[in-house]
């Protein structure tokens, strides 16, 4: 079955809006290690402004004149992947691009049910980009099967990732990598067996 994998950057403390507003430099051994990531989708899930902020990029990046060579890879990834854009209305139209779907789920089961769907089809593993929305609803959904993140030597308020789950969420740790401009990459995947009780006292931690 294909993973659905979240794939983002991110703070210390785990926000994930508006990146701009604490986002640092993105390094060539940083973005080549995001390009060797992208090699294994072939969909991304996207919100309808992260959507946009991407149409309004990505195209114009093919151009040989446009960036690094790595740049411009992504570009050809993004524009190959099947895009899917999810929307609560379907209200307002996307600007055109290559292969993009908009998909209307009215609420958290509809969209349960299209992801559960698409992940039982044949493909390769399927990229959840965001914004914050979907990104959150997905997580807790318990429908995202893997975790990358890119974490910035920074703190910022904003909306985290995991701030709207009601109880504990458990991740084992895959793999880390440390990059030239203090970047922390982390792979995690959700624990099977999630709800751990609570420790009755501090000792009941020590191994």
């Amino acid at each position: 079955m294909r993973k659905i994998v979240l794939q983002m950057m991110t703070t210390l403390n785990g926000r994930l809006d508006d990146p701009l507003a604490w986002m640092g430099t993105v390094g060539d051994d940083q973005y080549q290690a995001i390009d060797r990531l992208y090699a294994a989708y072939d969909a991304v899930l996207v919100g309808r402004v992260t959507y946009e902020e991407m149409a309004a990029y990505w195209p114009g990046a093919l151009s040989e004149e446009v960036g690094t060579e790595t740049n411009r890879k992504m570009a050809r990834r993004m524009h190959d992947y099947r895009k899917l854009v999810f929307s609560r209305s379907g209200s307002q139209a996307l600007t055109e691009w290559h292969n993009v779907d908009q998909v209307v789920a009215a609420d958290d089961a509809a969209l349960a049910a299209c992801l559960r769907d698409l992940k039982a089809r044949p493909g390769a593993d399927i990229h959840l980009s965001g914004g914050a929305s979907l990104a959150r609803s997905v997580v807790g959904l318990g429908l995202v099967d893997a975790f990358h993140f890119f974490v910035y030597p920074v703190t910022s308020p904003g909306v985290s990732w995991f701030c709207g789950l009601s109880q504990r969420y458990d991740l084992r740790l895959i793999g880390t990598q440390t990059y030239a401009n203090g970047v922390v990459g982390l792979h995690y995947e959700p624990l099977e067996d999630q709800g751990a009780e609570r420790a009755a006292s501090f000792s009941e931690l020590l191994v």
